[in-house]
């Protein structure tokens, strides 16, 4: 969402900006030391970097998703204060509960519902990770959330397009898509097909994404059996509300080639009283993007 799900515009409060995370040093008595950060922002931002998991409308800038709200006449914003929006979406994705976490989405998928709307939001996209050093990134988005208001699947998937091409035309940057299907929904064949269908557009893998609880990869095998067919890209989100099982599912039943986030991989692994982890089977064989 605008200011936090994405890697691009993690905003602090209020200030409409995302500063990129520094780990902090940790010291050889295992104390970490908060007073430096590892390596000097303005480094972090010149060096190239390869981003492979980022959300397109997860990464709205506060003052386009306000704009364009009015131009869409969505009246369901919190605020139509691009600041005080800022500090709302930053205050959902901090608070540690994964309902306020994914409220943001609402909003932002409620502004992506015209060409015009999406070409802009792609656009910002590139024009921010570029800024950022981001040198190759592919980002993920369902387009059925932006078939509300009439557009058909493939608008969608063109007008992203559009906008990417839009972004490297002027950046140094390539951009490419990912289709993302709903783990709680019955299209996911239909959304691989569309996946598939525009490889030739800058599509370059397919996704499921949701609720992991109660909707495992393995019902939706035939979307994946038609990319296997297809010999097209598969990541698959897991690990996450569901465990590491949902990583087993994703890999041995569907063929993910990638897990999208796998946090829950640690279950899997063996930590040592000095922190070094060794990993079991599952966590040994797992590509995360």
């Amino acid at each position: 969402m605008a200011c936090s799900v994405s890697s691009r515009r993690q905003c602090g409060p209020g200030d409409g900006e995302r500063p990129l995370h520094v780990h902090p040093r940790v010291s050889p008595q295992g104390r970490r030391d908060t007073s430096q950060p590892v390596i000097p922002l303005e480094t972090l931002r010149a060096a190239p970097k390869v981003l492979l998991h980022d959300h397109l409308d997860g990464g709205l800038r506060p003052a386009t998703v306000v704009e364009l709200a009015r131009d869409l006449r969505y009246t369901g914003l919190p605020t139509t204060d691009a600041r005080e929006l800022a500090r709302w979406f930053h205050a959902s994705a901090a608070s540690g509960s994964l309902a306020l976490y994914l409220r943001g989405f609402a909003h932002t998928i409620a502004v992506m519902q015209s060409p015009e709307s999406i070409e802009r939001v792609a656009y910002e996209c590139g024009e921010d990770l570029a800024r950022d050093g981001v040198v190759y990134a592919e980002s993920r988005y369902a387009p059925i959330f932006s078939t509300a208001r009439g557009m058909s699947l493939q608008d969608v998937v063109d007008a992203v397009a559009r906008g990417f091409e839009r972004a490297e035309s002027r950046y140094a940057i390539t951009l490419r898509q990912i289709v993302c299907a709903m783990r709680n929904r019955t299209d996911s064949l239909e959304m691989a097909q569309l996946a598939v269908a525009n490889r030739d557009r800058g599509v370059v893998g397919f996704d499921i994404a949701g609720e992991e609880a109660g909707y495992p990869p393995e019902k939706h095998l035939a979307a994946f059996q038609l990319c296997h067919r297809e010999n097209f890209s598969i990541t698959i989100h897991a690990g996450e509300g569901f465990g590491p099982a949902s990583i087993w599912q994703a890999i041995q039943i569907c063929g993910a080639h990638r897990i999208g986030h796998g946090v829950r991989l640690v279950e899997d692994m063996t930590i040592e009283d000095a922190g070094r982890g060794t990993p079991g089977r599952e966590a040994t064989v797992t590509k995360l993007g």
